[in-house]
């Protein structure tokens, strides 16, 4: 679904004290007014983390997970929180063959959702300490219990996903298409008994005994043994470099970290600079690349506690090098085959973004995964369910084939990136399946390479190409440079002019020299960034 922005320049702002930037404006709010109040960015980004799972209930929630990188300013390195969901204890690697479209709607979908122990955890674990769980959930509180208006794009997915959600009796009921504006009462009181019992109000007692009936009724194997089980992780990132820029970002079962950092480094081979942003000569460099990386992607990416997987050399700069001369830039490659990292070895969607006046710095994407998850709400929680488990690979035997407590593939790759100084410089991310990490690539090239202003890098036009099939652009990209790229063999998909398929992107950048926090926000969705 497109959506055409009304201001595509006016979704930044800037402030000498803190920036948030998140899917909605009333989300990027809700981080804002907790830094006002003393908080630091862990607690910011987890109060717009719950209140977007309020106000975009078709992309994020208590029923999903994802990841979130930190780094604060008295740490010695950053650290990850995935908080990704896990297959259920009863899953197998042949459990969707013969059940066409389970994996996608309906019980069987379901992994064991992470959100709320992943919040509460970076909660915990890195927050200030100055304000307490409730006073941090309640922004979200207020908006599942008040109701807010919707917006033409979360109508839009309302009248797109009506069929999925008709299929629900308390998704039909919630989600009634024409509606001005939403409440979720019920999500409502399911946040406040966790902001007053923490993790037990949502993976121990009424709460969890009611996911699991509802998805056992729905056709999925999940059990109350399942979400008491659930924990999330604490790991280092995955790191590299571009053009002197430091860019971290999260490890596998995640495989956006990893190849946005490959894809970087392939590009950084060649000057961009000179053959311009935007030219055909650049975007043929771009797509081929991008095709280099999604064939190591499905040779190599899978949970890392299931798999080995070559991290260091997917990330090596030598490995980068040689994926580099194969391409070649007078012709494009049909399709590209996985390259041997191993020789480099050494042994739907939201992102909210953060910076404060401290130097401490998060970058957080989750998901339900398609637009309103596996179309279940759960009756008297207001939860709407993820369908992660769409994200294994449904074939028996490969890397990202399902078992139990194993996490799926995911592309998200929330980054933080720092300047050449060493000095903490931005944060940034986006939903979108698999066009995740190439739009975020495109947005770091954008103010590396061209000295960009982040919206402005956020607003440009942004490709997508796989390890083979056409390359898609979006609808701005001009007719001379369309012809330019056909005549170098690309077939291409020519998508709207500002389309939410490449995602919504949510940045915050530290300008130095003002002295100022500047958050940029895609206006390809309801993005809108907050400062003060």
């Amino acid at each position: 679904m497109a959506h055409l922005p009304l201001d595509p320049e006016g979704r930044g702002a800037s402030g000498p004290n803190g920036a948030v930037a998140a899917a909605t404006p009333e989300a990027s709010m809700a981080g804002v007014e907790i830094l006002r109040q003393g908080g630091n960015a862990v607690d910011a980004a987890v109060a717009a983390g719950f209140a977007a799972g309020v106000l975009e209930p078709n992309a994020s929630g208590l029923g999903g997970g994802g990841f979130m990188i930190i780094r604060l300013c008295g740490m010695a390195e950053a650290v990850v929180v995935d908080f990704r969901g896990g297959a259920p204890g009863a899953a197998d690697p042949g459990m969707f063959l013969g059940y066409a479209g389970a994996s996608r709607i309906g019980g069987l979908a379901v992994a064991v959702p992470g959100e709320t122990a992943g919040l509460l955890l970076a909660l915990e674990r890195f927050g200030s300490g100055k304000l307490s769980r409730a006073r941090i959930m309640q922004p979200a509180i207020d908006w599942a219990e008040g109701g807010f208006p919707v917006s033409p794009v979360l109508a839009g997915h309302i009248l797109e996903e009506g069929p999925k959600l008709g299929r629900f009796p308390a998704s039909a009921a919630l989600y009634r298409p024409g509606g001005r504006t939403l409440a979720n009462p019920e999500l409502g009181a399911t946040l406040r008994l966790i902001a007053g019992s923490g993790r037990d109000g949502f993976y121990r007692g009424a709460v969890a005994r009611r996911i699991v009936d509802e998805v056992r009724r729905t056709g999925g194997v999940l059990t109350l043994e399942d979400l008491a089980g659930y924990a999330p992780r604490l790991c280092p990132p995955v790191a590299g470099s571009y053009r002197g820029h430091t860019v971290l970002s999260v490890p596998p079962p995640s495989s956006g970290g990893v190849h946005l950092i490959q894809l970087l480094q392939i590009l950084e081979n060649f000057d961009l600079g000179r053959t311009g942003a935007g030219s055909a000569a650049t975007l043929h460099l771009w797509a081929e690349a991008l095709k280099l990386v999604f064939a190591d992607r499905a040779e190599y990416l899978a949970d890392a506690d299931f798999l080995a997987v070559p991290v260091a050399g997917l990330t090596a700069k030598a490995y980068a090098r040689a994926l580099a001369a194969r391409i070649d830039p007078g012709k494009a490659m049909a399709a590209a085959g996985p390259g041997d990292p191993f020789r480099y070895e050494s042994g739907s969607t939201t992102h909210v973004s953060v910076m404060d006046r401290a130097g401490n710095m998060v970058s957080m994407t989750k998901t339900i995964n398609d637009f309103f998850g596996c179309g279940v709400t759960v009756p008297g929680t207001g939860i709407v369910l993820n369908d992660d488990m769409d994200d294994f690979d449904p074939v028996p035997g490969a890397p990202n084939s399902a078992a139990p407590g194993k996490r799926p593939l995911s592309s998200m790759s929330p980054a933080l990136v720092l300047d050449p100084a060493g000095r903490p410089w931005m944060t940034l991310g986006s939903p979108g399946g698999l066009r995740i990490f190439a739009s975020t690539a495109q947005i770091l090239s954008g103010m590396i390479d061209s000295g960009l202003p982040v919206g402005a890098a956020i607003n440009a036009p942004r490709l997508f190409q796989n390890r083979s099939g056409s390359l898609e652009l979006e609808g701005r990209v001009g007719p001379a440079v369309r012809e330019a790229l056909s005549l170098l063999g690309h077939d291409l998909a020519i998508r709207d002019g500002w389309d939410l398929y490449f995602g919504g992107a949510q940045a915050v950048v530290c300008d130095y020299d003002r002295g100022l926090l500047a958050g940029g926000a895609d206006p390809r969705r309801d993005g809108q960034a907050a400062a003060f």
